[in-house]
C-alpha cells in the first residue's frame, strides 16, 4: 500500500494539533470569507450607485427645455461605466482610474471620481479583495504552515525511518505536498464560490471564470511546490523559513512595486498640464473660426459658398454657424484623439514592460490575469475612454448638425428682442440622442489577453518542479 495518503494524512494531523498553524488557516480562511462578503457588497452599492446616477444624468439632459441647440452643446452630459460582472473579485485599477466622464463639446475629459480620489487615506494602500488575499497573504501563511514539512523530518530523523520502513521517496513528497494543497484549497473555496456566483450574473462568462480559478490554483500550486522544494533543500527549519520569507518578499511586495516605477522611468506618461498647454498650442497653429481672415476658415467658408453655388453666406440653405460648428468640432477631436492615442500607446508600453517582470514574479503575471478576467485592467479603462469619446463626439455633431439644419443664420445672428426665442427649437431633439452604452470585451478576448499569463504561470510551475526535484536529488533521494 502506497504510503502517499498516511503521508497526507499524518501531515494535516499535525497541522490541526498545532494551535499555531490551525489559528493561521482559519483565519486566513475567515479573512478569504470576508474579502469576498466585502467586495460583493462594495460593488454591489458602487454598481447601484452608478446606475442611479446614469439614471438621474439622463433625465436631467432630456428635461432641458426648448433652447439652443449649441448651448445644449456646452450643458454637457455624465456617462458612467457599471462595475463589471467580475469586478468584486479583483478591483484592478478601476479604483484610481475612474468610473465617469464629463462630455462636453470642444474639450476631451478625463474618468473622474475613483473609489482612492474620494476615500480616505486608508484607501490608497489596497482594497481587501479576494485576489489581494491569494495572491499575497495566501502564499505567506502557507509557506510560515509548510515551510518544515521535510526539513523538520530531516531534523528530527524520521525522514530515514520513514524510507527504511518502505515508504517510497515519491510518495513522501506527493503526501506532503497534497496536505499543502489541502490547505491552499481551503484559502481558495471562499473566493472561488464568490466567483462562482458573480459568475452567473448577467453578462458574465463561466468560461473566464473557470480560467481565472485554473490560474489561482496553478499560482498556489507552484508555490506548494516551492515550499517543498526549499523545505527539502535546506537542512533546518529557520533556513528553509527565511529563504522562503525572503523569495515571497521578493516576488510578492518588491517587484510589483518597482517595475511601475521602472516602466514610468522608461516611458514617461506627460502628465494632464503638459497636455492641455500642448493641446492649447496645436488649437492655436490649427486656425481660429471666429476670424474672418484665418486662412483655413477662409477656404473653407469659399467651399461652403462653392458646394452650395451661392455667393453669400446668407444666400446659404444651411446655417453656417451651424456647420462652423461641425468643421471646427471635427478638427478638435481629431487633435484629442491624437493626443488621447499617444497617451494609450505610451500606459501600453508601460503595462508590456511591467509584464515583462513577471519573469522574476509571478504575482505579476497573476495579477496581470487576473484584472483582464475581471475587465479592470488598462485596456478595459482605456476602452470606456474610447467609447465615452465617439459618444461624445457623435452627440455634439448632432447638435451642431441641428443648428445648422434647425436654426436660420438670420435668427441665429439676429440680436432683436424675439431673436432669443426664434433660436430655440423642440427639446424632443436632444431627448432623442442615443444613450451612452458601455460595451465591454467579449469573452474570447478576455480568454486571449489570460493566455500569456497562464502560460508564464505553468513556466513558473515547472521551474519549482525542477527546484524540487534537485533538492531532493540532493538528499540522495530518487524519485
Amino acid at each position: 500500500m502506497s504510503a502517499f495518503v498516511p503521508v497526507m494524512r499524518n501531515e494535516l494531523r499535525a497541522m490541526r494539533r498545532n494551535r499555531t498553524a490551525l489559528a493561521g488557516i482559519a483565519l486566513l480562511a475567515m479573512l478569504s470569507v470576508v474579502a469576498t462578503v466585502v467586495s460583493l457588497h462594495h460593488m454591489g452599492s458602487a454598481a447601484d450607485y452608478r446606475e442611479r446616477q446614469q439614471v438621474a444624468a439622463q433625465d436631467a439632459f432630456d428635461a432641458q427645455p426648448d433652447r439652443h441647440p449649441h448651448r445644449v452643446v456646452h450643458y454637457g452630459h455624465f456617462v458612467y461605466r457599471l462595475p463589471s460582472a467580475l469586478a468584486a473579485f479583483d478591483a484592478g485599477v478601476d479604483p484610481f482610474t475612474g468610473s465617469s466622464m464629463f462630455l462636453e463639446g470642444h474639450r476631451q475629459n478625463t474618468a473622474n471620481f475613483g473609489d482612492v480620489m474620494q476615500g480616505s487615506i486608508l484607501t490608497r494602500f489596497g482594497q481587501l479583495t479576494p485576489a489581494f488575499v491569494l495572491q499575497v497573504l495566501a502564499p505567506l501563511v502557507l509557506l510560515v504552515l509548510g515551510h518544515g514539512v521535510l526539513a523538520q523530518e530531516r531534523e528530527r530523523g524520521t525522514l530515514r525511518q520513514l524510507l527504511l520502513q518502505g515508504a517510497s521517496t515519491r510518495a513522501v513528497i506527493g503526501g506532503k505536498l497534497a496536505a499543502l494543497g489541502v490547505v491552499a484549497a481551503v484559502f481558495m473555496l471562499p473566493a472561488f464560490i464568490g466567483l462562482a456566483s458573480m459568475a452567473l450574473a448577467p453578462g458574465a462568462s463561466l468560461g473566464v471564470a473557470a480560467a481565472l480559478m485554473l490560474a489561482y490554483v496553478l499560482y498556489l500550486g507552484l508555490w506548494c511546490v516551492l515550499i517543498a522544494g526549499m523545505s527539502a533543500l535546506f537542512a533546518r527549519r529557520r533556513d528553509a523559513l527565511l529563504a522562503l520569507v525572503a523569495i515571497w518578499a521578493l516576488t510578492a511586495l518588491l517587484v510589483p512595486r518597482i517595475a511601475p516605477d521602472v516602466a514610468h522611468a522608461a516611458y514617461p506618461l506627460p502628465d494632464r498640464l503638459q497636455t492641455e498647454v500642448g493641446i492649447g498650442e496645436d488649437l492655436r497653429a490649427m486656425g481660429d473660426s471666429h476670424d474672418a481672415d484665418d486662412p483655413y476658415f477662409a477656404k473653407f467658408r469659399q467651399d461652403v459658398l462653392d458646394r452650395y453655388d451661392v455667393d453669400r453666406i446668407e444666400d446659404l440653405p444651411v446655417n453656417y454657424k451651424g456647420l462652423l460648428a461641425v468643421e471646427g468640432e471635427r478638427m478638435t477631436s481629431q487633435l484629442f484623439d491624437d493626443y488621447a492615442a499617444r497617451s494609450a500607446a505610451i500606459q501600453h508600453d508601460q503595462n508590456t514592460l511591467v509584464g515583462k517582470f513577471a519573469l522574476l514574479s509571478p504575482a505579476i503575471a497573476l495579477r496581470q490575469l487576473s484584472m483582464a478576467a475581471a475587465a479592470t485592467d488598462l485596456t478595459a479603462h482605456l476602452r470606456f475612454l474610447e467609447q465615452a469619446e465617439a459618444h461624445r463626439f457623435a452627440m455634439v455633431q448632432q447638435l451642431n448638425q441641428l443648428q445648422a439644419d434647425a436654426v436660420t443664420y438670420a435668427d441665429d445672428t439676429a440680436s432683436d428682442a424675439g431673436a432669443d426665442q426664434r433660436k430655440r427649437i423642440d427639446q424632443r431633439h436632444w431627448q432623442a440622442i442615443p444613450h451612452f452604452d458601455f460595451q465591454p470585451q467579449p469573452a474570447t478576448a478576455l480568454l486571449s489577453a489570460m493566455l500569456p499569463g497562464l502560460l508564464v504561470l505553468l513556466g513558473w510551475g515547472v521551474a519549482a518542479l525542477l527546484v524540487l526535484g534537485w533538492a531532493s536529488r540532493r538528499l540522495g533521494m530518487s524519485r
